[in-house]
């Protein structure tokens, strides 16, 4: 990896040329020709040069790989470029410019399996690499499910989703913008009284994927986001609170003003926090929040969790697991969202994937390994979901609100009491007390309680204000009734 950091502005888009020399290696091909691997950064269309040379050295990877005996050869190609911009106190603290560029290789004999990387695409430390996957292979214990993915499920659909938008700030422009976006926070309000920064940053990536059965997946995409974190108040009494944005396309973002007054008016709602008494009550989780909620649920039903038997959900699919109203389905085509990809991390296809219909879990989530370790077929998950939606029943946060009436707002979660052998949940949580369908209070210093099972069972509403930021797609999440722990000494509300 390469980084530069500096705290000035800097305008640095370089290119970078690697020449590679012949050199004298039983696993190098006689003679190989001479490559040259080069990343250009200002290159505002699909980097498809760059793919053809990192397609290259896959395909001649995998047939060296196999001349010396693998049976099954996967590689992957990839290379990421960044820049991360964080400013405080209008001061600049750090501009970081990052290049990264690898390889990884896993060789199957027969059904023993060995994997090795490498940071360095130069032919020496490629030849060492496949020799070390050799090895490796030769040396472990045959494992029936091992193995690349059926070939037959392999993507041969390729569509435009809308992912490179190179169009992204330089160091300049993104020091401007992040000084705008904290500035706008701290001038929101005179009881904003200091900061944490804030951060711009962007992203560049493009790889191959290429397996022994002839497919080659080329993957490009881009990534920005800019946030702000603010506090107010005073020694005990201090809050923080903080909001981002995040985009494939650098114009899709947010503007800077609104990000920092955003953050200092969660800021200033959190003064004055109290504590809860010891009580059962109704619960929403914001839609930041149901993320995360959502994410045990994949957890659950992923491969990993399932053949290790390590899940609350052992056996669930084709049983009901939340209301007859719920649907969740997976959307890998979408457009410029985060998650969109047209085949996973084996090469296989995505698609449209229904995972709850009419609160039925329709499938487990898998990819090849797992799969044949529970006797399925992979279902295009290697690597995780995609864009992962949770279909909206009702209207806006505040419309939940209203419904409520009385409950707890949760808006932070805190620790990792989350068990996925039990469904067991616990964590700490901040957020705000609703009375009379409105926000009465802001809460902290309380703990909500559960398990997973009876959770998803009791969720009474999804919300229409959908946050589109990352893989799981979900709005605000109404929940029947949950444990909420607090001060025994309060006073109940």
């Amino acid at each position: 990896m390469y980084v530069a950091t500096t705290n000035v502005p800097t305008a640095t888009l370089a290119t970078y040329t690697s020449l590679l020399h012949p050199h004298t290696h039983p696993l190098l091909p006689e003679p190989f020709p001479r490559m040259t691997i080069v990343t250009v950064e200002s290159q505002l269309a699909p980097p498809h040069a760059e793919l053809d040379r990192l397609a290259a050295i896959a395909e001649d990877v995998i047939a060296r790989c196999r001349r010396h005996g693998a049976e099954q050869v996967e590689v992957g190609v990839n290379v990421e470029t960044g820049l991360a911009v964080n400013v405080r106190l209008g001061e600049v603290e750090t501009v970081e410019h990052t290049r990264d560029r690898g390889l990884s290789l896993t060789v199957y004999a027969g059904q023993r399996k060995g994997s090795a990387s490498t940071a360095d695409l130069d032919e020496r430390s490629i030849a060492v690499t496949i020799e070390q996957a050799l090895a490796i292979a030769r040396h472990t214990e045959a494992d029936p499910a091992a193995g690349l993915a059926d070939a037959e499920r392999l993507a041969t659909w390729f569509p435009d989703l809308d992912l490179w938008h190179p169009q992204g700030p330089d160091a300049a422009a993104a020091i401007e913008l992040a000084l705008r976006c904290e500035a706008a926070a701290l001038d929101h309000d005179a009881r904003i009284n200091n900061s944490e920064g804030a951060s711009v940053s962007g992203g560049r990536s493009y790889g191959i994927y290429a397996n022994s059965h002839g497919f080659v997946g080329r993957d490009y995409g881009t990534r920005y986001s800019l946030s702000a974190s603010v506090l107010a108040g005073n020694d005990d009494a201090m809050q923080r609170d903080s909001h981002y944005d995040s985009a494939r396309a650098f114009v899709d973002l947010a503007s800077a003003e609104s990000i920092g007054r955003e953050s200092a008016r969660r800021t200033l709602l959190r003064l004055d926090a109290r504590t809860l008494t010891t009580r059962k009550a109704p619960v929403i989780l914001s839609a930041e929040v149901a993320r995360g909620f959502f994410g045990h649920l994949t957890g659950a039903v992923s491969g990993g969790s399932l053949y290790r038997k390590a899940s609350f959900l052992l056996d669930a699919q084709g049983q009901q697991i939340f209301p007859k109203w719920m649907q969740i389905v997976e959307q890998p085509h979408l457009k410029r969202a985060a998650g969109s990809s047209a085949f996973d991390d084996e090469g296989v296809a995505t698609r449209a994937n229904p995972l709850v219909v009419d609160g039925v879990l329709e499938r487990y989530i898998l990819g090849s390994y797992s799969a044949r370790k529970l006797g399925l077929t992979s279902t295009g998950n290697a690597g995780g979901v995609h864009n992962l939606t949770v279909t909206a029943n009702a209207g806006t946060l505040d419309e939940l609100f209203a419904d409520m009436g009385t409950g707890l707002y949760v808006t932070e979660l805190l620790g990792q009491g989350v068990s996925l052998l039990t469904g067991d949940y616990s964590r700490g949580a901040a957020g705000f007390w609703i009375e009379n369908g409105r926000i009465a209070y802001p809460v902290h210093e309380i703990t909500v309680a559960g398990n997973l099972k009876q959770m998803f069972a009791d969720i009474i509403a999804v919300g229409s204000d959908v946050d589109t930021r990352g893989n799981v797609r979900t709005g605000p999440l109404r929940l029947r009734e949950m444990m909420v722990a607090g001060d025994s000494s309060s006073d109940e509300e």
